[in-house]
C-alpha cells in the first residue's frame, strides 16, 4: 500500500520526454521530405542525434548558464571576451557538424540542398534555439558576400569546414570561423538609413568608428555592419552613404580590432545566445558591395534570415507540441488519460492542424527559394518571405502557451522545458523585422512588381481551389492593395496572403487537412482560441501525425 510520501507518487508522472526521432516521428515533416526526394535515413540520422536525451540535455545547461562578457583582466588589459559554457559550445560543434551554417551553398547536399539544410535547422532549434542565431548568420552572410567574390573568395574555405573553432585567434589560424552581423543602432532601430557610424578611408580598407546597439554572437570572427562611407571614399565612387562593410575580429597584421563590447543584452529569453551592445573605435573594416548599396547589399542576407526565423519557429511549435504530447499520453485524470478527454484531444489535434499548414508553409518557401532561377519562384519568395515569416513567427507564441498548458502547473515551472520554450517563442517575430515592418515589406513587394504578385496571388488561388475557395479573400486582399487605406490594412494584406499560401501550401501537397484548414482558419468570422474549432473525425490523425509512436 503507497504512503502517501512524495516519493511514492510517481504514479501518475509522465515519462521525460527524450531518445526521440525527431524527424521519424514528425508525420508533417517526413512527408515533406519524402516528396522532395530528400535523403530520409541522413535526415531521421539528425533527428536522433537532435532528439536524443544527452543533446535535449545540453540545451537546458547552456540556458541555465548564460554567457559572461569579460572586458578586462586583473590588469586592466582589454578583453572583450565572452564565456560560454561547455555546453554551449558543444551544441555549436553539433549544429555545425551538421552543416546547417554553410550546406545550402557548397554543394554538399545533392538533392534539395536549401530544404535539407532547412530540415536539420527546423531538428536542431527543437533541441536548443539560441545557438542558432551565429549558426543562421553564417549561413546567411554568405549570400551578402556574394556581392564581393574576392572577399567571398577569401573567406568560404574558412567558413565551409564543419570544425567549429571557439578559440580567440585571427580567423586565418582557424580550423573554421563563423560570422556575425550589426546593423542596427540606439537612434534608429529598424531604420538603418539612420545610422551614424562612419566609415573613414585607409588605403585598401576602411576604419569605422560609431556603435551598434544590437550586435549578436559576438564572439563570432567577422561581422556585416553597416556605416555611412565618406563621399567618394571608394575608387571610381562619388556618392558615399551607408554601405556595408566586413569587420573581423583581427586585423590582417594579427593584433585585435578595435571592437570593444560595452555589455550584453539581458534578454527575456533566448539566454544562451549573447547578444552584445559594442563600441566601434577606427575598427578596421573591407567593403562588401558598392558604396552607398548597403541596404542593397544586405538584402539576400535578410530574406535568409527571414526564413530561417520561420523554420525555427516552425521547430519551436512542434517541440512544445510534441512534449504536451507525450505527457497527454501518460497522464490520467478523473480515471482517464488526458489523450482520451474530448476537450484535450480537440485542443492538441487543433494545435496539429495548425503546424501541419505551417510546415507545409514553410517548406513550400523553401522549395520557391530552391527554384528562384524560375520568375514565377521569385515572385513567391518576394511576396511570401515576409508573410511568411508574420504568420509563423507570430502564432508561435500561442501554440507553445497552449502546449505549456496542456501540462498544468508543471509546465510553469522551471524545471520543465516549456519555460525556456514560451519565453524564447516572440523572439523570431521581432528579429529581422517585427510584424509590422513584414506587413510593410508586402505592400511594398506588391507595389514595385504589381503584375507579378498578382499573378502570384492568382496562382495560389488556383491551387488552394482544389481544397477551399479562397477567392472572395483574395479579392478583398486586391482591392485594399488598390486603395489608399493600404498601409493602415497592412496587416490584414499580409496574413490573408499568408493563409491563402498555407491552404495552397497543403492542397499542393494533397494533404488530407488542407479543407479542414480552410474552413476553420477562413470560413466566417471564427474564434480566436485553439480547440474551438469542430475538427471532427480528424482529431485522431492530425493527433497522430504530430508525434508519431
Amino acid at each position: 500500500m503507497s504512503s502517501g510520501l512524495l516519493e511514492d507518487a510517481s504514479f501518475n508522472q509522465s515519462p521525460a520526454f527524450g531518445d526521440v526521432d525527431l524527424f521519424s516521428t514528425d508525420r508533417p515533416l517526413a512527408d515533406v521530405a519524402r516528396r522532395a526526394g530528400l535523403d530520409l535515413a541522413g535526415l531521421a540520422a539528425c533527428g536522433r542525434d537532435y532528439g536524443s536525451a544527452e543533446t535535449l540535455d545540453l540545451g537546458r545547461v547552456a540556458n541555465e548558464n548564460p554567457p559572461r562578457l569579460h572586458i578586462m583582466d586583473g590588469k586592466g588589459n582589454r578583453l572583450d571576451l565572452v564565456e560560454f559554457h561547455p555546453a554551449y559550445h558543444a551544441m555549436m560543434a553539433k549544429s555545425i557538424g551538421h552543416g546547417i551554417h554553410a550546406s545550402a551553398h557548397d554543394g554538399s547536399d545533392k538533392q534539395g540542398p536549401i530544404s535539407t539544410r532547412a530540415v536539420r535547422l527546423y531538428l536542431a532549434t527543437q533541441a536548443e534555439s539560441g545557438h542558432m542565431c551565429p549558426v543562421t548568420m553564417t549561413h546567411a552572410c554568405i549570400g551578402a558576400l556574394r556581392s564581393e567574390p574576392a572577399l567571398l573568395t577569401k573567406w568560404l574555405p574558412h567558413i565551409q569546414t564543419r570544425a567549429y573553432d571557439p578559440r580567440p585567434l585571427p580567423w586565418w589560424e582557424k580550423k573554421g570561423v563563423t560570422l556575425g552581423m550589426g546593423m542596427t543602432e540606439r537612434q534608429g532601430g529598424t531604420d538603418v538609413r539612420a545610422n551614424i557610424t562612419s566609415a573613414a578611408p585607409a588605403g585598401d580598407h576602411v576604419e569605422i568608428t560609431g556603435h551598434k546597439w544590437f550586435m549578436s554572437a559576438p564572439m563570432c570572427d567577422a561581422f556585416l555592419v553597416l556605416a555611412q562611407a565618406a563621399k567618394g571614399s571608394a575608387k571610381g565612387s562619388e556618392g558615399g552613404g551607408l554601405t556595408c562593410y566586413l569587420m573581423p575580429r583581427y586585423r590582417p597584421d594579427g593584433s585585435k580590432n578595435q571592437i570593444r563590447f560595452q555589455r550584453l543584452k539581458d534578454k527575456l529569453g533566448n539566454k544562451s545566445n549573447a547578444s552584445s551592445e559594442v563600441e566601434f573605435h577606427g575598427a578596421y573594416a573591407e567593403r562588401v558591395g558598392a558604396e552607398g548599396a548597403g541596404v542593397r547589399t544586405i538584402i539576400e542576407m535578410v530574406n535568409l534570415t527571414r526564413l530561417d526565423c520561420a523554420i525555427a519557429s516552425a521547430g519551436q511549435m512542434r517541440i512544445a507540441l510534441s512534449q504536451a504530447l507525450n505527457h497527454i499520453r501518460h497522464r490520467s485524470v478523473f480515471q482517464r488519460r488526458l489523450i482520451d478527454q474530448p476537450a484535450m484531444r480537440a485542443t492538441v489535434a487543433d494545435l496539429a492542424l495548425e503546424l501541419e499548414a505551417q510546415v507545409a508553409l514553410v517548406f513550400r518557401l523553401c522549395r520557391a527559394a530552391e527554384h528562384a532561377q524560375d520568375p514565377a519562384e521569385a515572385a513567391y519568395v518576394r511576396l511570401l518571405t515576409p508573410a511568411v515569416k508574420f504568420l509563423v513567427c507570430k502564432s508561435t507564441p500561442q501554440v507553445v502557451y497552449e502546449s505549456l498548458e496542456c501540462l498544468g502547473g508543471n509546465g510553469y515551472t522551471e524545471d520543465l522545458p516549456m519555460a525556456r520554450y514560451f519565453r524564447e517563442s516572440p523572439l523570431n517575430a521581432i528579429w529581422e523585422g517585427s510584424g509590422n515592418v513584414m506587413a510593410l515589406d508586402v505592400l511594398r513587394a506588391a507595389g514595385r512588381h504589381p503584375d507579378q504578385s498578382m499573378a502570384t496571388v492568382e496562382s495560389l488561388a488556383r491551387t488552394a481551389a482544389a481544397a477551399f475557395d479562397v477567392r472572395p479573400l483574395a479579392q478583398s486582399i486586391a482591392t485594399v492593395l488598390r486603395s489608399g487605406d493600404a498601409e493602415r490594412r497592412a496587416r490584414f494584406v499580409c496574413e490573408g496572403l499568408a493563409r491563402i499560401a498555407a491552404v495552397a501550401a497543403l492542397a499542393d501537397a494533397k494533404s488530407d487537412f488542407a479543407t479542414l484548414y480552410g474552413d476553420t482558419r477562413l470560413r466566417g468570422a471564427g474564434f480566436a482560441q485553439f480547440g474551438t474549432a469542430d475538427l471532427g473525425s480528424a482529431e485522431t490523425a492530425l493527433v497522430e501525425r504530430a508525434l508519431a509512436a
